[in-house]
This record gives structure tokens, C-alpha cells and sequence, in this order.
């Protein structure tokens, strides 16, 4: 691939990551950005990781091969119309917006069809910024494509090869279809964990006991309760028939199980956890699911200084290396006192033979 001229219009956690990946795929790429938030321009220049900073949408983006659009969704209409007097006819617009509907009639009334190709990294996390972005938030993520239906299938070609290069999955759908798949997948799993979450909070006692044991599950399904919610009021307003057709959906079938525990139906209650449980065990055992396997065991460590950092160094020494580390506060889900986490099988069997060498009790369920 030659080298490419990028330009972004915003640079937070998304564009950020995009940036950075690129980057580092393609150290020869040069790029430019505006944002408003002056501090993340300069704090990407100085990381090399941007080229140029600009005041404003001006001129400087004409030779871009790619601008991404990864300002708040609120800002694409003015931003679109900006870039419309300045755009290159070989340039090519995308986006990173959870919501493709309302971009892409945006891009019709402009009569930009031929240049924009959608996109969704599907990848994120609870905190944002351009301070929180890295190159590797992307790897091994899908990145959906929805492209107009004037672009040139050769355009189409270059940028699928593009999100490959920086580590992504790229998966092709329709601007319709993938708002009302990213709504059950997404969009609607955040307004269930904000909604749990906020009961814990309305039914807690004064001392707080359920907010102080709150841990396994809980956290594990409520994580995604911590982001923005800026950018979630935001996405619940432009994917709102999808959501909310959905989300009434979800609401029946939670009356359903209420009253079959109300009735005490334990049959209908084994086969509603049950047809779960396949089902989800299913995304992880398929090669292109969207729930990767884990590669994890939990350990019995004495409560004793040093206990963690003796495990840490003992897998290092062996040239294991760690993905995440934690102890679990409540283990009604897995026995052990800690929690680790590793990149790939391979490493996981390895330290599971060195740990028991050492005399280490381990679960790897």
C-alpha cells in the first residue's frame, strides 16, 4: 500500500485509536487532525502521532486519501458541509459513528454518495479521550463497512485492505441492517447495564451494602455502565425506533420469566437458562463469534505482602506474559483469590505447568 495522507476530524478514544494504529502499521502515512480539544492535538503531535494539528476544517484536508469523521454524531451535518467545499473528488469520507442511518441521509442531501464509505470500529471502552486511545484497540476487532451505493467497488477494495493492515476485521453490511443489528448487540445491552445499575442504586440500603459486595457477575455484566453518557444519550436519540422496538421486546420477556418464577414453573425456568447458556457458549466456540474464549485461571494465594508480585515474577521468569491480573473479591462464580488472564492458549498451559510446579492450587473453571 503507498503511502497514504489521513485526516480526522476529532480525535478521541475512536479516532485516537485509529491514528495510533495506523501509525503504527503504516509509519509512512501522514496525518493531519482538528478537534476542538486543543490538549489532545498537541499531546498526538507530540507523540508523532499526528503530523499536523489544524485550526479549523479547512483546506489542509484536500489531499487526504481518507478523512474519518469521529466527532460527537451531533457534528457530522456542519462538519460534512465544511469539508463538501474543500473535498478532493478522490477523497474518501468515512465515519465511525455506532448509528450509520442518519450519516449516510446526511451524505445523500449533500450528494457526497461516491466518496463515503461508513464505518464502525466495534471496539471501545468505559473510558474516553484521546488519552485513553492505543493502537491495539482495534486488533482482532470487527470494523463494519457500510458503503454507499455509488462508491466504486475499488474504493471499497482499498479501505477493506486498510482496516486489515491496522489489525481489524472488516465485515461489509447495509446502513439499515447494521443499526438494527448494533441495537441488540450494543446499543440496548448499555441501557440494560445503566438500568441495573441504577437499580442496585435506588434499592441499596443507607450503608451501601450492596454497592460495597457488588462484584462478579454484577461487574462483569455492568462494566459498560462507566461510559460516556454524552455519547450514549446521543445514540439512544439516533437509533431510537431500533432500540425501542427491541428494548419493548426485552421488557415482555422479562414479565414472562417474572411470572414463571411467581408460578414457581421450573421447567420453563431450566429451559430459559439453559437455551442461554447453549447459545452463548456457541459465540465462543465459533472462529468468527463476537465473545473470544478466554484464556484465564484463578489461584489460591496467601493474604500476605508480596503473595501477587511472586506470581507475576515467577510466570515472568518463565516468559509468560500476563494479560490482566485482578483478585476476585467475591468468588460466587470461581474459586480461587486471584485472577489471571493471558493472551493466548499456548501461554495459559504453560503457566498453569509452572504454577503447579510451585505448588500453586489452580482453577481453570
Amino acid at each position: 500500500m503507498s503511502a497514504l495522507t489521513c485526516g480526522f476530524i476529532g480525535l478521541g478514544l475512536i479516532g485516537g485509536s485509529i491514528a495510533k494504529a495506523i501509525r503504527r502499521r503504516l509509519p509512512d502515512t501522514r496525518m493531519l487532525a482538528y478537534d476542538i480539544n486543543t490538549a489532545s492535538l498537541d499531546l498526538a503531535k507530540e507523540e508523532k502521532v499526528i503530523d499536523r494539528i489544524c485550526p479549523s476544517v479547512d483546506d489542509a484536508f484536500r489531499d487526504c486519501d481518507y478523512i474519518f469523521l469521529c466527532a460527537p454524531v451531533s457534528h457530522n451535518a456542519e462538519n460534512l458541509l465544511t469539508l463538501k467545499n474543500v473535498l478532493s473528488p478522490d477523497t474518501i469520507l468515512t465515519d465511525v459513528g455506532s448509528v450509520k442511518t442518519g450519516i449516510h441521509k446526511q451524505i445523500e442531501e449533500l450528494q457526497l454518495q461516491s466518496q463515503f464509505i461508513g464505518g464502525h470500529p466495534m471496539a471501545g471502552s468505559e473510558r474516553f479521550g484521546y488519552q485513553n486511545a492505543k493502537a491495539s484497540l482495534l486488533e482482532n476487532a470487527y470494523y463494519i463497512l457500510t458503503p454507499s451505493e455509488e462508491v466504486p467497488e475499488e474504493k471499497i477494495k482499498d479501505y477493506r485492505k486498510l482496516v486489515e493492515t491496522i489489525g481489524a476485521i472488516p465485515l461489509v453490511l447495509s446502513y439499515e441492517e447494521h443499526d438494527y443489528v448494533t441495537a441488540a448487540i450494543s446499543h440496548l445491552p448499555h441501557v440494560i447495564a445503566a438500568s441495573l445499575v441504577n437499580l442496585v442504586k435506588n434499592s441499596d440500603s443507607e450503608e451501601g451494602v450492596m454497592k460495597m459486595i457488588a462484584a462478579g457477575g454484577f461487574k462483569d455484566i455492568t462494566r459498560i455502565a462507566s461510559s460516556s453518557p454524552e455519547m450514549w444519550q446521543q445514540i439512544c436519540l439516533t437509533n431510537a425506533e431500533n432500540i425501542a422496538k427491541l428494548l419493548r421486546t426485552y421488557i415482555q420477556s422479562l414479565e414472562v420469566i417474572a411470572d414463571n418464577i411467581d408460578e414457581h414453573k421450573k421447567d420453563n425456568l431450566y429451559r430459559f437458562f439453559d437455551t442461554a447458556r447453549n447459545y452463548r457458549e456457541s459465540f465462543i466456540s465459533a472462529p468468527s463469534g463476537p465473545i473470544k474464549a478466554e484464556y484465564v485461571f484463578t489461584v489460591d494465594i496467601a493474604d500476605k505482602p508480596g503473595a501477587i508480585a511472586a506470581i507475576a515474577s515467577l510466570l515472568a521468569m518463565h516468559d509468560v506474559s500476563i494479560k490482566n491480573i485482578g483478585i476476585n473479591h467475591n468468588r460466587e462464580l470461581a474459586e480461587g483469590a486471584l485472577r489471571i488472564e493471558f493472551y493466548e492458549q499456548t501461554a495459559l498451559k504453560k503457566a498453569v505447568e509452572v504454577m503447579k510446579e510451585h505448588g500453586y492450587k489452580i482453577h481453570t473453571r
